[in-house]
């Protein structure tokens, strides 16, 4: 029942629109028919200027953070705390509180991934300066990076699950941003 009780805490929170509520109340704009119509970090900078999108990505990346944060202070295992990531990442694509239109997932990926093995900064960091200059594409650069967390775990020896899980879950931010991929690959 408790398992129930957090994964239905994550897709809920996940839910919870940083980009909507930062460009209503600091620009008075609906984010869902402005720019993209993305609520996300990047459309909200785009729409309302560079505050805008660091706190969207903030208050989403908070989200993931705090699914993980919380799954830990109940004593969850690890494949339960990346199971509740995995729905804050839902709630956050498909939020019930938009009409299930909602932005691409990446920020309370990072903001999960960060708070449920720090060293993570490290490897997306890396990756990305290893792949940028070779792809010249900020979203390539970024998703490659993120294929490297996976495989930073399984060299630092986590459980075979969470590496599993955790490579599903990058394939899922992935396969989300498929349509960008096939428009910048054009």
């Amino acid at each position: 029942m408790a398992i129930i009780g957090y994964y239905l805490f994550s897709y809920l929170l996940g839910s919870l629109m940083a980009g909507f509520l930062v460009v209503k109340l600091l620009g008075n704009k609906d984010i869902r028919v402005e720019g993209s119509g993305n609520v996300g970090a990047r459309n909200a900078g785009r729409v309302n200027g560079k505050v805008s999108f660091i706190l969207t990505f903030i208050g989403d990346a908070l989200k993931g953070a705090v699914v993980i944060m919380a799954g830990k202070y109940f004593g969850f295992s690890e494949e339960i705390i990346l199971g509740g990531l995995g729905l804050a990442i839902l709630g956050h694509v498909k939020p019930v509180t938009l009409k299930f239109k909602g932005g691409m997932g990446i920020s309370t990926f990072i903001g999960g991934m960060l708070a449920f093995e720090p060293i993570t900064a490290l490897v997306i960091i890396s990756g990305f300066l290893i792949l940028y200059p070779f792809l010249k594409s900020f979203t390539f650069a970024g998703l490659g990076s993120f294929l490297l967390i996976p495989v930073s775990f399984y060299f630092l020896g986590a459980e075979p699950k969470v590496t599993i899980i955790t490579g599903f879950l990058v394939l899922v931010i992935i396969f989300i941003h498929r349509e960008d991929i096939m428009d910048r690959m054009k």
